[in-house]
């Protein structure tokens, strides 16, 4: 099993990030991915929706507060991106190359997440399998990031690192923890 921890950056701006943090730790047993992040700090500024009792496949989670993670083979040019929602909606597109041939990965029928909005924190935990899409003799690249959507309508991009001049979470080097 390899367990790595993360803590997620925002990309540089002169925009005041508020007084929070985003960390968390990933997993992969066999081909089982488990993924937590974990949002703590004073959120009244952030822009959470509520967790809803009906979550589903939604289109442009990003354009709101959104955790997201991209997973690539390694020595492939294909990847998935997967988005989770705060109100438990949620994506899988799968790409051919760096954004290209964007599609949605339809091997998934649901993910099986949760949400705990605490008052101090928001704990969004994923256990995924992946064998509907590798196979766990493959090495996986990830790229862990967050989209954070202000009440204000202000967006930052949170990320392990950032490599382009501008936020793009698509960029190849940017998927640095090795599963």
């Amino acid at each position: 099993m390899n367990n790595q921890t993360f803590s997620l950056q925002p990309f540089p701006s002169s925009e005041s990030f508020g007084n929070f943090k985003i960390t968390g730790n990933i997993s992969r047993n066999s081909n089982q991915l488990t993924i937590c992040y974990n949002l703590g700090g004073d959120l009244k500024e952030i822009a959470i929706p509520p967790p809803l009792n009906l979550p589903s496949r939604k289109y442009e989670l990003w354009e709101d507060t959104c955790f997201e993670f991209f997973l690539g083979i390694k020595d492939s040019q294909r990847y998935w991106e997967f988005n989770l929602s705060p109100a438990e909606h949620w994506n899988v597109y799968r790409f051919n190359g760096y954004r290209q041939g964007m599609q949605e990965e339809t091997a998934f029928e649901k993910l099986p997440f949760s949400v705990q909005n605490q008052a101090d924190a928001l704990v969004l935990v994923l256990d995924v399998d992946l064998d509907k899409i590798i196979s766990a003799n493959q090495a996986i690249e990830v790229s862990i990031t967050t989209v954070i959507k202000y009440k204000n309508g202000e967006v930052t991009y949170w990320a392990l690192t950032h490599q382009g001049a501008e936020a793009d979470f698509h960029l190849r080097d940017s998927f640095i923890v090795k599963l």
